[in-house]
């Protein structure tokens, strides 16, 4: 009769597919992560959104883009006809000169939304973080 040789249990983990699966669930998370932060359409509810409270001493500019593509400051003096371009330089300027002031944006209906989001950015990169949109109340 032969012996048969008896084999020691062995008490260690092989984790090497552990870390080959983990690897590729990362993979995929890494790359299926950017594809859900991506928006969809809705359609947003009407409501009434109550007015801003301003003092009639409190200062305001108000940021225009009319219909016709042209946009328009006000800050306090009669609305001028401005270029995008020039909103980035007055908005800095008076942000600097008053950093407590409201900034408050007024676009056409009929406009695009890329152009008042544009307008928007111009804006926030100027320096004003809480912009305002001015609305008119439903049936008006």
């Amino acid at each position: 009769m032969a012996k048969t040789k008896r084999r020691k249990p062995m008490s260690e983990i092989n984790v090497v597919p552990y870390i080959d699966v983990m690897l590729v669930l990362l993979v995929i998370f890494m790359v299926a992560a950017p594809l859900m932060v991506q928006g969809i359409k809705v359609n947003l509810p009407d409501s009434n959104s109550g007015p801003m409270q301003l003092d009639a001493d409190e200062p305001a500019l108000v940021v225009t883009a009319a219909a016709d593509g042209t946009y328009y400051m006000n800050a306090g003096e009669e609305a001028e006809p401005v270029a995008l371009s020039m909103i980035f330089d007055r908005t800095e300027k008076i942000l600097a000169a008053n950093p407590d002031i409201k900034i408050l944006v007024e676009g056409d209906e009929s406009l695009n939304y890329g152009v008042v989001m544009n307008l928007m950015n111009v804006l926030q990169t100027a320096g004003a973080e809480n912009v305002g949109l001015i609305t008119e109340p439903p049936g008006t």
